[in-house]
């Protein structure tokens, strides 16, 4: 990366309150900046504890700005549920890609609460950073307890993200 300028790039995370989606862009922003790229995140909480609406904004690359994704520039949209996928499709650019959970991926998530690590799983494989670094992250954020589950999701979706 050193030397070569690199646009920003701009994802969002939507879901609702306790699926994960505020440690999935933590991970996430982590694995970017051990990559070395300069990263903002914006947050948006709502009633999240009590099934509201939570998004994070990740913005990406060599020089960024502003932590707020600009109206229609999503480049990936991650969805967490599919109320949040209907409220926040008009934020993605017309080219932009939309990472969610199909019917055919439910087998190869070993339990619901570790879903969140299924999505970014599948995030990684649009990402320019080696699965090795999104696994050393994944140790070092994820309680011990349920590092085996959260791991075998997050391969999951990496397989699911390359099928």
């Amino acid at each position: 990366m050193r030397g070569s300028v690199i646009p920003t790039k701009n994802i969002l995370f939507a879901g609702i309150g306790g699926q994960g989606t505020i440690l999935a862009s933590e991970i996430t922003c982590q694995v970017l900046m051990e990559s070395q790229y300069d990263v903002k995140k914006s947050e948006v909480h709502g009633m999240s504890q009590r099934g509201g609406s939570v998004k994070s904004d990740i913005r990406f690359g060599s020089k960024v700005y502003s932590p707020i994704i600009p109206d229609g520039e999503t480049d990936i949209f991650v969805a967490f549920h599919d109320s949040e996928l209907e409220r926040n499709l008009i934020f993605l650019k017309p080219d932009g890609i939309v990472i969610r959970i199909e019917d055919s991926d439910k087998q190869f998530i070993p339990h619901a609460k570790v879903s969140n690590l299924f999505l970014i799983g599948k995030l990684s494989c649009h990402l320019p950073v080696e699965t090795k670094k999104w696994e050393d992250v994944i140790k070092q954020m994820v309680p011990p307890a349920f590092l085996d589950q959260n791991l075998t999701a997050f391969r999951n979706g990496v397989k699911r993200g390359h099928a």
